[in-house]
């Protein structure tokens, strides 16, 4: 778990939560960076010490464990040749859903993840969320110390850092529930942030195809059914 330097004492809740389970561990950082950083810091954590699978995930409610289940057996080669590098929790593909969401939120969610869809040419139908699982590679493979992404943005750049690369990315359907309690993230400049650099990313990635004549992406991902 990482706390970045929160001031409603979610630190605190962690440390007491970890000294009752050994199997919790709290990394605390001396200052608010950005989500992303928050992000990076964790996988950082993880591979230093040997981790295979490396689960990102809120810890408001919003992500249900009860559907990481489905998401491992995504990375799991049975049969041989299927599986994923990379498993996407998604709200958008059959079987997903959103629960509780002011109806605002989710038109600005889908519309982002179209806009990101259509500029960046991905078959990625959630391509914000922050329910993943990444094997150990991928991370190891996309030079985390490049990316300067903060807010919902950083989902975006390393989900799609990781179809350039050349990895399998599937989608798993979950169900995404709206937090109780806290307020979101979610702020103009976030939003303003994702905007201009996925603009920027798709406006580089016309220019590079035109430069090798060729408008066309071969980038894609994979729908996994619900098993629900």
């Amino acid at each position: 778990m990482v706390d970045d330097d929160s001031p409603d004492g979610t630190g605190e809740l962690a440390d007491e939560l970890a000294a009752t389970d050994s199997r919790v561990h709290v990394l605390h950082r001396a200052a608010k960076a950005g989500l992303g950083a928050a992000y990076v810091a964790g996988f950082r954590w993880a591979l230093q010490r040997g981790y295979d699978i490396v689960v990102e995930m809120d810890a408001d409610g919003s992500h249900a464990p009860e559907d990481l289940p489905r998401m491992l057996a995504a990375l799991v080669d049975d049969p041989p040749g299927t599986a994923a590098d990379v498993v996407l929790g998604s709200r958008y593909v059959p079987g997903g859903r959103v629960v509780n969401w002011a109806r605002y939120r989710e038109w600005l969610s889908r519309g982002g993840n179209y806009y990101s869809r259509v500029a960046l040419g991905v078959s990625i139908y959630d391509v914000t969320g922050g329910f993943r699982a990444y094997r150990r590679g991928v991370l190891e493979d996309l030079d985390l110390h490049t990316v300067a992404s903060q807010g919902y943005c950083f989902q975006v750049d390393l989900a799609w850092r990781s179809v350039r690369g050349g990895f399998t990315v599937v989608e798993v359907p979950i169900t995404f529930t709206e937090r109780e309690q806290g307020q979101s993230k979610m702020t103009r400049a976030i939003v303003l942030e994702a905007l201009w650099r996925v603009t920027v990313w798709g406006v580089q990635r016309r220019v590079s195809n035109l430069r090798r004549g060729s408008d066309t992406d071969s980038t894609s991902t994979t729908t996994q059914p619900s098993k629900l």
